[in-house]
C-alpha cells in the first residue's frame, strides 16, 4: 500500500524553497507526518521519503525512513517502492544520506523540522 500527500506552500513558505542556496535567510519549516497503525498479522514499519518540489520538479529530500542498520544494506533494496521520490532523486542518492537518512518510525505522529 501506498500513501501520498501533497501540500502546497505559499507565502513565506514558498520564499523556503529559495532559501536553501542562502542559509542565512533560511526559515523553518515544521511538519508532522502520521502514519497510519495497519491491523494486519505482520506489520513492519512504513518506509517514508519527505521531499520539497517547486514549478521546475524536484527541490530537495527532507527525510528518507527506512531500515538502514540492516547488513550490507539491504534495507536500501525496497527505497525503489517509493516510486515518486525514486524516480526524481532517490536512484541518484548516496545512501545513507547524511542529515537526511533515519531508521522508519511508529504509527503515529512524527514531527519533522
Amino acid at each position: 500500500m501506498q500513501l501520498s500527500s501533497r501540500f502546497v506552500l505559499t507565502g513565506t513558505a514558498l520564499g523556503l524553497c529559495g532559501a536553501f542556496a542562502a542559509p542565512a535567510g533560511a526559515e523553518t519549516l515544521n511538519l508532522t507526518v502520521t502514519l497510519p497503525r495497519l491491523h494486519v498479522a505482520e506489520y513492519h514499519k512504513p518506509y517514508v521519503a519527505v521531499w520539497l518540489e517547486g514549478p521546475g520538479g524536484m527541490r530537495r529530500t527532507l527525510s528518507v525512513w527506512y531500515d538502514h542498520d540492516r547488513r550490507g544494506n539491504e534495507g536500501a533494496k525496497w527505497l525503489h517502492e517509493i516510486r515518486q521520490w525514486w524516480r526524481v532523486a532517490g536512484r541518484s542518492t548516496p545512501l545513507p544520506a547524511d542529515g537526511v537518512s533515519g531508521a522508519t518510525r511508529a504509527p503515529g505522529p512524527q514531527r519533522l523540522t
